[in-house]
């Protein structure tokens, strides 16, 4: 941090940054109240806060030159993330627009599967496929899913919510871009890509815990499916090949962050220009092509303003100072305490700024802390219904279904598996060493 920087926190700009960032975040975490999307707090709360800091600095005569570094770098940070989630929606939309999830619900539905077949399920289909498809993009997809299933079954979409969620975020918490945490902390340089792969068993042990605890909310019974009018939907021509690109996309981003030291979204923009070179060939061959730019209306546009906003927030807070007390927590409590209590903090605060908080602060670690909180980050998220991308994206899907009183009902199940998470993590890195 530059040297100018270190006791902004007690000046004005400070104070009221500060306090614009409490309730900005106050907007972000009552959105349902206030019918406020969050990317709205969140974009005016990042590029206010370093406005301010730059009249403060025109006011006192200060050179303007590192506050320009810092925010180029910061520019530089969100851009990584930014086009990174851009794509992977991108690729969500073009195969939910060539009907593959289509296809996916219908042989889901047809084969006669009681509702706790079903919840298991899309669990477990969140589980594997947020490691590639990222955990929000999975979370909205497979809620629309449980939505198509049976949209009257409260008890089991509520359940059913929860347990995709939770499996979304602990899918995500040991693959590098399978969250955004996660992608920060590899973007970082915290950890080589196979060392993310090491948090797979803390991971799927924790979900399956929890998984297993709200199956006893699951009704019994199975949905209702009437063969003679339900007719199979057709995939789009060229959908199954839009799914080996997809996959093709996220090895060259892999191979090329680990072997060229590329940033990830160079490999993802190359595949978007593969998805691109796709939809001509389509077209012009008149198998029914698609336009890629449609498909990127589509895409949660508020959620990649959101990450914008508060990661600029967080690069504000940052920059006055403020992160310095986080150095000063781990030297209190020591690293495994503060990373576990980062779990209970992302549940309240969203685990996106307070991964951007800790990386910023950068405090003394080895790579088995770095990889608790990158996993207590992750799953800890999932504690509380807003306090991770997938759970705020869930609860837009199901509206006055998955809320946060319901999820708080079932927030215990959740903190079992948590809590098996940490045990795991503890007998595997710091009993037996095995990273």
């Amino acid at each position: 941090m530059h040297e100018a920087t270190m006791h902004l926190t007690t000046t004005w700009v400070g104070i009221i940054d500060l306090a614009i960032f409490i309730v900005a975040y106050y907007f972000i975490a009552t959105e349902e109240k206030y019918e406020i999307n969050k990317a709205k707090p969140a974009l005016f709360a990042g590029t206010f806060m370093f406005m301010l800091i730059g009249v403060y600095y025109a006011t006192n005569g200060l050179d303007p030159e590192p506050l320009h570094e810092e925010m180029q770098k910061l520019i530089l940070e969100i851009a990584e993330i930014f086009f990174f989630l851009f794509v992977a929606m991108t690729f969500i939309e073009t195969l939910i627009e060539r009907k593959v999830f289509d296809v996916l619900k219908f042989k889901l539905v047809s084969k006669g599967y009681s509702y706790k077949k079903l919840f298991w399920l899309t669990g477990l289909l969140a589980f594997f496929i947020s490691p590639v498809a990222d955990n929000l993009t999975t979370a909205l997809i497979l809620s629309t899913v449980l939505f198509t299933i049976d949209k009257e079954n409260r008890q089991f979409l509520v359940a059913g919510a929860v347990n995709i969620v939770v499996a979304a975020n602990a899918g995500g918490a040991w693959s590098p871009f399978g969250d955004i945490t996660t992608l920060m902390a590899w973007t970082a340089g915290k950890g080589e890509f196979v060392d993310f792969l090491s948090l797979f068993v803390p991971s799927i042990a924790g979900w399956v815990l929890t998984a297993w605890l709200l199956a006893r909310y699951v009704p019994d019974g199975e949905p209702h499916f009437d063969a003679a009018t339900e007719k199979a939907p057709q995939m789009k021509e060229g959908g199954k090949t839009v799914i080996w690109l997809g996959a093709f996309t996220i090895a060259v981003a892999v191979l090329g962050h680990q072997f060229f030291h590329f940033p990830a979204m160079w490999g993802m923009m190359f595949g978007l220009s593969l998805l691109k070179l796709h939809s001509f060939r389509l077209k012009h061959t008149g198998q029914g092509g698609y336009d890629v730019f449609v498909n990127m209306k589509k895409i949660e546009n508020d959620t990649l303003l959101f990450f914008f906003g508060i990661l600029s927030a967080v690069g504000a807070l940052h920059y006055l100072g403020y992160l310095e007390y986080i150095h000063n927590l781990y030297g209190l409590v020591g690293p495994t305490a503060a990373n576990i209590g980062v779990g209970f903090i992302s549940a309240i605060v969203d685990n996106v700024p307070v991964m951007s908080a800790i990386l910023k602060a950068s405090p003394e670690m080895g790579l088995d802390q770095w990889l608790l909180v990158t996993l207590t980050a992750g799953i800890g998220g999932s504690l509380i219904s807003f306090g991770s991308a997938a759970g705020v994206g869930v609860m837009g899907r199901l509206r006055g279904i998955y809320t946060f009183g319901a999820h708080l009902r079932l927030a215990w199940t959740v903190l079992a598996g948590y809590i098996l998470s940490m045990i795991l993590w503890y007998i595997q890195f710091e009993i037996l060493g095995l990273y």
